[in-house]
C-alpha cells in the first residue's frame, strides 16, 4: 500500500452550472472528490487528503491534507461557485501545501479536476510540468466538459512533461449519462496502475486475501468497489452521528435527572407543608374549643367564688409565679392590690353585678359563650339573687348601727 499525501484541486467556476453531467457539473465533480478521498484514506490509515479551489475570488485552500474523512467530506458543502478557474496558480499551491506535510515519508499526489476552458499556452504549462517533476510530484488530471481552445491538448502535455514510471495521468470524460465516480472507478487513479497508484483496489484485495471471512456489507470491493465505498463511508458518518446524538441524549439525561431529583425534592417538601397544614388547623381548633372550655369554666368560677376565695386564689398563684419570675411577681402583687382595692367597694361590685346588661355584654365578650344559653342565664340569676341578699343583709347592719 502506497503512502500518499494528496492535493485534490476542485475546479468551481461558473461553468460548473452546465447540466450535461446529471445533476450538473459541480455535483457531479464533488461525488467523485467524496469517492475519491475515501478510496485514498481506505487504502491506508496514514495517506492524508486536502481540498483547495481554483476558481472565485483566487485560490482557497479548504483543508489541507488530513486523515479525518469527516473534515474532508464537510469542507465540500457551501461552496460558492463563480470565476474563472486559475489552473497554473492551483497547481502551484497545491505544491506548497505537500511541501509542508507532516509525514515527509509520504509521496506527493496533485489531482486536478478541469470542467472549463484552460486559459494558459502549452509551454507554460509544460514548465509547470517540469518544476513537479523535480520536486517528485505526481500529478492526475481529470478533464471533462467542453473542448475548446485546445484544452485537452494543453492537459495532456502538462502530465507529459511530468509522467515518470506511469505515476501521473490524464482521463478525458465526455458528457454524458454517467456519472464522472462511475468513470473514474475503474481509471489508474483508483486501481492504482504503477508504482504511484492509490493501491485501493490492491489493499482490498491484500484485505481479502489476509484471511478476513466474507465482505463489509456483503459487498466485493473488487467486483463494485464504488459500491463498498460508498457503504463504508455512510456507515463512518453514520457512527459519527450516533455517537454525537447519544452523547447529546446523555448530557440532556444528565439534566432532565437532575430536574427530577430537585422537582421530586420539592414536591416532597409541599406533600410535608400539605400534611403540616392540615393536621395544623385541626390541632389549632381542638386547642381553640379548649381554651374557649376553659375560659367559660373559668370565669363561671371566678363569678360563684366570693371575693376572699379570689384573693386566696390569686395569692396562690401569686406565689408559685413569684419563685419562677420576679418581673412577674411584682406584676401579680400589684394585680392583687388592685382586686384588694376593689374589695373596698363592694357595694360597686354588687351594682355591676346587678346590672344584667353589663354582665350579659362581658359573657359575649368571651369566645364560645352563648348569654343566651339556659345554664349561662340560670348562673346569671342566682348571682344576681346572692348580690341582693347581700345588699338586704348589708341594709339590715346599717339598720342595727343606727338604732345603736
Amino acid at each position: 500500500m502506497v503512502l500518499e499525501a494528496t492535493m485534490i484541486c476542485i475546479d468551481n467556476s461558473e461553468w460548473m452550472r452546465n447540466g450535461d453531467y446529471s445533476p450538473n457539473r459541480f455535483q457531479a465533480l464533488a461525488d467523485a472528490v467524496n469517492l475519491i478521498c475515501g478510496a485514498k484514506t481506505q487504502s491506508n490509515p496514514e495517506n492524508t487528503v486536502g481540498i483547495l479551489t481554483m476558481a472565485g475570488k483566487g485560490v482557497r485552500v479548504l483543508v489541507t491534507p488530513t486523515s479525518d474523512l469527516g473534515k474532508i467530506l464537510a469542507c465540500m458543502h457551501g461552496l460558492e461557485i463563480g470565476g474563472e478557474m486559475n489552473l497554473a496558480a492551483g497547481i502551484q499551491v497545491a505544491q506548497l501545501a505537500l511541501k509542508h506535510r507532516q509525514n515527509k515519508k509520504q509521496q506527493q499526489r496533485i489531482i486536478v479536476f478541469a470542467g472549463s476552458p484552460v486559459k494558459y499556452d502549452k509551454k507554460v504549462l509544460e514548465m509547470i510540468g517540469r518544476k513537479l517533476k523535480k520536486n517528485s510530484v505526481a500529478l492526475d488530471v481529470v478533464n471533462f466538459g467542453e473542448d475548446d481552445e485546445g484544452k485537452a491538448e494543453k492537459l495532456e502535455a502538462l502530465v507529459a512533461a511530468l509522467n515518470t514510471n506511469d505515476s501521473s495521468h490524464i482521463i478525458h470524460i465526455p458528457p454524458g449519462p454517467n456519472a464522472l465516480s462511475d468513470v473514474l472507478i475503474s481509471t489508474p487513479i483508483f486501481t492504482g496502475d504503477g508504482e504511484g497508484g492509490s493501491g485501493f483496489a490492491a489493499a482490498a484485495a491484500a484485505a481479502a486475501a489476509g484471511g478476513v471471512s466474507g465482505y463489509d456489507f456483503g459487498v466485493d470491493p473488487n467486483l463494485d468497489p464504488e459500491l463498498a465505498l460508498a457503504l463504508r463511508v455512510s456507515m463512518e458518518e453514520e457512527r459519527a452521528r450516533q455517537e454525537a446524538a447519544a452523547k447529546k441524549a446523555a448530557e440532556e439525561a444528565g439534566n432532565q435527572e437532575k430536574g427530577e431529583n430537585q422537582s421530586t425534592s420539592q414536591d416532597v417538601a409541599m406533600a410535608e407543608n400539605v400534611n403540616a397544614g392540615t393536621s395544623e388547623p385541626e390541632s389549632k381548633a381542638t386547642d381553640l374549643m379548649d381554651d374557649e372550655n376553659a375560659l367559660l369554666q373559668q370565669a363561671l368560677a371566678m363569678s360563684m367564688d366570693d371575693s376572699s376565695s379570689n384573693v386566696a386564689t390569686r395569692d396562690t398563684d401569686m406565689s408559685e409565679a413569684a419563685s419562677e419570675d420576679q418581673d412577674l411577681a411584682l406584676a401579680l402583687q400589684l394585680s392583687v392590690q388592685d382586686s384588694t382595692n376593689d374589695q373596698s367597694n363592694p357595694t360597686d361590685m354588687s351594682k355591676l353585678l346587678a346590672d344584667q346588661s353589663f354582665v350579659s355584654s362581658i359573657l359575649a365578650s368571651l369566645p364560645g359563650v352563648d348569654p343566651n344559653d339556659p345554664s349561662v342565664k340560670d348562673l346569671l340569676a342566682s348571682m344576681q339573687g346572692q348580690s341582693e341578699q347581700k345588699k338586704d343583709e348589708d341594709n339590715d347592719k346599717e339598720q342595727k348601727e343606727d338604732k345603736k
